[in-house]
């Protein structure tokens, strides 16, 4: 067993490049951890990992190693999660990731109410407006929104999310209203905008009598977190598109007035992203089948 727990940390600091992640990941202290990869290493007499001045990345003996321990591992889970679902009783650990703002307001929440009613099952919650890949990161299940592009991916739909721009009217005092969506391309407004690396060209995407609009928008601000974008708005350096659920509060008090809302974002749909080879797994169905009204819920109140 020691062995096995000492293979399973490995995999997980060359998944996550450091000891502290893999262990924390682990829920094992960073010298627990250290200590498990020393015992393998000792075991197998050779050298797993090299440290470079950023992170740790494996040897060539450590690559090797990990692919196939990384399908020992994969099997073993997927062994036990058939045992599981012969015995109706979901366990194991469970990764989930998902955007900033979805994970902090809808997912973050329900995690606890979750594990209280599969008291076997463990969740590390990961949460990135980033683009995750699920495979490389060995992720559960991963919230999305927009639009899929991986069709190595099984979906279900958790609802459209309705979409909204807005500032606050100090902002607008200052820079001038907002009439028509061409003036979101003119320098006189700060469009506050989404960009991680790998990111498509920026753009919005308006509803219009005439169909879809795509407005490049104007914007001497960027992030690759919607929080930091929102509370730029809510400081008045710009206008935000945001889900509209996220700023229905600041909305109704006044914080923030929605701009054009004859001409609204289109809607974003928020789905549940996981691999197809955990679609019969017990704790991953039953995970989303826990979250889906309940986000639906929590969107609507």
């Amino acid at each position: 067993m020691a062995y096995l727990e000492s293979i399973k940390v490995f995999v997980r600091v060359v998944e996550l490049g450091s000891i502290t992640s893999g262990g924390r990941d682990l829920r094992l202290t960073p010298a627990v951890a250290s200590k498990r990869i020393k015992e393998l290493e000792a075991r197998l007499g050779t050298r797993l990992l090299n440290r470079t001045t950023r992170k740790l990345v494996p040897t060539e003996a450590g690559r090797m190693f990990y692919d196939q321990a990384r399908r020992v591992i994969s099997t073993l889970e997927d062994a036990e999660a058939s045992l599981a679902g012969i015995a109706s009783n979901p366990r194991g650990t469970l990764r989930v990731t998902a955007p900033l703002g979805i994970g902090r307001r809808l997912v973050a929440p329900l995690v606890p109410e979750y594990c209280e009613a599969f008291a076997h099952v463990d969740v590390r919650l990961r949460l990135s407006d980033r683009r995750v890949d699920l495979f490389e990161e060995e992720l559960d299940v991963a919230f999305f929104l927009g639009t899929p592009r991986d069709s190595n991916l099984k979906q279900r739909k958790v609802a459209d999310v309705p979409r909204v721009l807005c500032a606050t009217p100090e902002y607008l005092e200052r820079h001038g209203p907002v009439s028509n969506p061409r003036d979101l391309m003119e320098p006189a407004h700060h469009c506050l905008l989404l960009r991680f690396p790998r990111s498509p060209d920026y753009f919005w995407m308006l509803e219009t009598e005439d169909g879809p609009r795509k407005i490049v928008a104007n914007g001497r601000f960027d992030a690759d977190e919607g929080d930091v974008l929102l509370n730029w708005a809510l400081d008045g350096k710009g206008i935000a598109n945001v889900p509209r659920f996220e700023v229905k509060g600041a909305l109704k008090n006044g914080e923030l007035v929605e701009i054009l809302p004859e001409t609204p974002p289109l809607p974003s749909v928020l789905t549940c992203l996981y691999p197809h080879r955990k679609l019969q797994d017990p704790k991953v169905q039953g995970f989303i089948d826990f979250m889906i009204p309940r986000c639906r819920a929590a969107m609507d109140a």
